[in-house]
């Protein structure tokens, strides 16, 4: 495992007009179940497909439907849980949110509030290499989605879209554990990876199949410490929900504006209304979309159309048995196999596909820390520019080993090299029939070299005087024998040879 020390939350301390208040975030996010069926029919799940076509009756809510528990469905929250090293509740139960909403022809939602299908886990946040944090996941519980109200298609009349009515959700509650803006999308970003890494969500935030609900309050120094003493929520100040947020740059200026929001009412004597708020990013504030409501004014009760869900323990532990290696699991082998430094294995192991691609390339070339250097900064460079993501690289794992291959070699020189990459990426084909084809070796006859040193030495007498009282002008040598041979020279016998001519 990594080294890591885990800091007790340094809150974001803001200085109103009149005290200093820190900032206390909780976070309810919903995660689309990935799944090709919903959580009570068969009907699809597929993204994009024309409004109103992915709909079974029971979704519809055609009289006499009855809901039937997609078991993949509960299996991928299980899953969830258990890569969040989380509890799981062999008995849990559906329950019935009642409330309107166009696009919830039921009349209600079928949620699990009173007992949950996942108890208490943990996320260990990464603010910086060597500094964590630890999150800790109140509940996970499964539910359905509702459809889309569709405002802008029409001046005069909305439109509804029940495509993802009933598509199965995760709601991954957390404890106010978050102290800070910043926290908050790390805490976003780890959740993501991890879902990504047990194949549960695809994480896609664009298209709302991971959105976040942000519960920010305000309160003043100490009173953090109050709480964590005695569970009393009452010293952490009235929260307001920020619901429905799908960019990590949004999540990051909603808290900001909506902490500020709230010391400006405090300090002016006001109190703050508990309520559900959206963000608006084109004006950067939030607003109010309507009060927030309890458990009671759902009028929950158990789903009568559900009986309680069991689960016996050896399908968990065949499920837990099934998991993969996880993010914080990976990054640790990363840097005890490949002695790459904490940084570069963080970037390698930020998307599953993007360590898979390191892990391939490193195995083929048999140089660790090389190919580190060449994924990232050739390869993500190159496809960050281009907006391509690794599934897209026009270059092979087995096509980028070979040029790393090259280079242990000393066939190419690391310029030639580079010069290689662009042929590869743009062209494709094998580096070493390359090189061999367009007569790319590096020059490693140190005749040649000497040769291609005395020519330059003897054509610039007044830069050998130079070089020979500031050795440093040793380099300009260096550099016209490498132009004198098209680069192909091995640069470490250029400067081995160029000493010895000037005696240095």
């Amino acid at each position: 495992m990594l080294d890591l020390t885990f800091e007790t939350p340094k809150p974001k301390v803001i200085a109103g007009a009149k005290h200093d208040w820190e900032l206390v975030i909780g976070m309810e996010v919903h995660a689309q179940v990935a799944s090709q069926a919903k959580l009570f029919s068969g009907a699809s799940t597929k993204f994009g497909a024309e409004p109103n076509s992915n709909v079974a009756f029971v979704d519809a809510a055609m009289p006499g439907m009855l809901p039937v528990v997609n078991e993949y469905c509960i299996e991928q929250a299980v899953r969830t849980g258990l890569g969040l090293k989380a509890e799981i509740n062999l008995t849990s139960a559906f329950d019935r949110k009642n409330y309107f909403y166009p696009d919830l022809p039921q009349g209600y939602q079928i949620s699990q509030l009173y007992h949950p299908l996942v108890g208490e886990g943990e996320i260990i946040v990464d603010m910086e290499p060597g500094i964590a944090r630890l999150v800790r996941i109140e509940r996970i519980h499964v539910e359905q989605d509702a459809g889309k109200s569709i405002h802008d298609m029409d001046p005069h009349m909305s439109f509804v879209d029940l495509n993802r009515t009933g598509v199965a959700l995760m709601e991954i509650v957390s404890r106010p554990d978050i102290r800070g803006p910043e926290e908050a999308a790390a805490y976003v970003t780890k959740l993501r990876q991890i879902l990504r890494y047990l194949g549960t969500c695809d994480g896609n935030m664009q298209n709302g199949n991971l959105r976040a609900d942000v519960n920010v309050s305000v309160c003043r120094p100490g009173q953090y410490e109050k709480y964590q003493e005695t569970q009393d929520f009452g010293h952490l100040g009235t929260r307001c929900e920020i619901k429905n947020m799908n960019s990590m740059r949004f999540i990051q200026q909603a808290i900001d504006y909506e902490a500020k929001r709230q010391i400006a009412i405090l300090e002016a004597g006001g109190e703050i209304d508990q309520e559900t708020r959206l963000y608006d990013p084109d004006k950067g504030e939030t607003r109010s979309m309507r009060s927030k409501e309890e458990a009671h004014d759902y009028r929950y009760f158990p789903c009568p159309d559900l009986m309680p869900l069991e689960i016996e323990q050896g399908w968990v532990d065949d499920i837990a048995a099934s998991l993969p290696e996880l993010p914080d699991e990976k990054k640790a082998r990363f840097v005890a196999d490949f002695s790459l430094s904490e940084y570069d294995a963080s970037v390698l192991t930020a998307e599953v596909a993007n360590a898979a691609y390191f892990e391939e390339v490193a195995s083929q070339a048999g140089d660790g820390k090389l190919a580190a250097n060449w994924v990232i900064n050739e390869l993500f460079g190159r496809l960050k520019q281009e907006d391509h993501s690794i599934e897209d690289s026009p270059i092979s794992p087995a096509q980028l080993a070979g040029i790393i291959k090259l280079i242990k070699s000393d066939a190419i020189s690391g310029k030639i090299a580079k010069d290689l990459f662009e042929i590869v990426y743009t062209e494709g084909g094998d580096p070493e029939q390359i090189v061999e084809d367009r007569g790319m070796k590096q020059v490693t006859d140190t005749g040649a070299i000497e040769t291609a040193v005395d020519e330059i030495i003897a054509a610039n007498p007044a830069q050998v005087e130079k070089a020979k009282q500031n050795p440093k002008l040793a380099g300009w040598f260096v550099g016209q024998v490498m132009k004198a041979t098209g680069g192909k020279a091995n640069p470490k016998a250029v400067n081995q040879i160029v000493a010895a001519k000037l005696g240095l």
